[in-house]
């Protein structure tokens, strides 16, 4: 995968170097442009930005909040290069989240590799959803493989919206997404709080997220409150003729108006004692069935498996 690299740089001189010490790093590909277009730079969103200080007029700290600033380039990691030593100086443009400030002259090595270093983590971070910044399946499948060995004892929640598909043809996938990022902060905020932030949410896919909190928590009171949550604001992404009826209608592949409930919230969850499961797709298996339950459910429900291990 390409990696557009953009310094805002008045001189040559740092590309030209740039270039030599990736001369091997094929995908590794750096633009250059000048204070009077980094407009240019920030619509293109590229993979890191790296500002040389020492060839420009502007002030730094405020050009770095510029592009904290800008909603597609707020997590773009950005390396800043400058001969200013003075610790107030460095604090100053750290503060803005610049992920590093690396003092002039340049030692090649070390360049070398906090550009390389940079990269990888972005590589990593992209198994995080770009939508809801939450872990993807990576973490997750980590998440539970961790507290399996550690014998923990734990309530896993899986949560998904039902009549998505039908809010996403009438309201589009826009404000599809708008309504997931809606339903992941309720999920984040709920079992945060009730928790004491030890808990865990990620984020499947689609209108797919799970939780994952211990099994001394109050998960029962912590569905209820993410659905009452969800219920209570739910409404501001439907139209007012929509809320009225009470249902979305939708035509199927044979143009005939089929009606669909309001998008509502369900979780399903699976009580996870030691000795019960002995991996995540086991755990998985039972998750499904048990939001299914709750799925057949009408409007915004849960469904607990308490179920204990049997022996014989």
């Amino acid at each position: 995968m390409g990696q557009d690299i953009y310094l805002i740089d008045n001189n040559d001189e740092l590309k030209q170097k740039l270039q030599e010490l990736f001369k091997q790093e094929k995908e590794y590909k750096f633009q250059k442009v000048d204070t009077k277009r980094i407009d240019e730079a920030l619509k293109n969103i590229p993979s890191l930005i790296i500002i040389n200080e020492d060839t420009l007029d502007e002030n730094i700290v405020e050009l770095c909040q510029k592009i904290r600033q800008n909603e597609d380039n707020s997590i773009t990691p950005i390396i800043v290069i400058s001969s200013n030593k003075e610790k107030e100086h460095r604090i100053d443009v750290l503060r803005e989240g610049i992920e590093h400030y690396i003092k002039a002259p340049i030692d090649d090595e070390y360049l070398f590799y906090t550009v390389h270093n940079v990269i990888r983590l972005l590589y990593t971070n992209r198994r995080v959803s770009p939508l809801t910044g939450l872990p993807g399946n990576v973490q997750i499948q980590a998440e539970i493989k961790k507290r399996l060995l550690n014998k923990e004892e734990f309530a896993m929640l899986y949560l998904d919206l039902d009549n998505f598909k039908a809010y996403n043809d009438v309201y589009g996938f826009l404000n599809g997404d708008e309504i997931i990022k809606f339903t992941a902060k309720i999920i984040v905020k709920n079992i945060e709080t009730q928790t004491n932030c030890t808990g865990f949410v990620g984020h499947i896919g689609g209108d797919d997220f799970i939780g994952i909190v211990s099994a001394k928590d109050d998960y029962e009171g912590i569905c209820q409150s993410i659905i009452a949550e969800f219920e209570k604001n739910v409404g501001k992404y439907f139209n007012e003729e929509d809320i009225e009826k009470g249902y979305l209608e939708v035509p199927n592949r044979k143009g005939i108006i089929e009606e669909f409930a309001l998008t509502s919230l369900s979780i399903g969850v699976v009580v996870v004692d030691k000795g019960r499961f002995h991996n995540a797709l086991e755990i998985g298996e039972v998750g499904a069935q048990i939001k299914h339950l709750a799925k057949t459910i009408p409007g915004s429900t849960y469904s607990i498996d308490r179920r204990k291990e049997t022996t014989e």
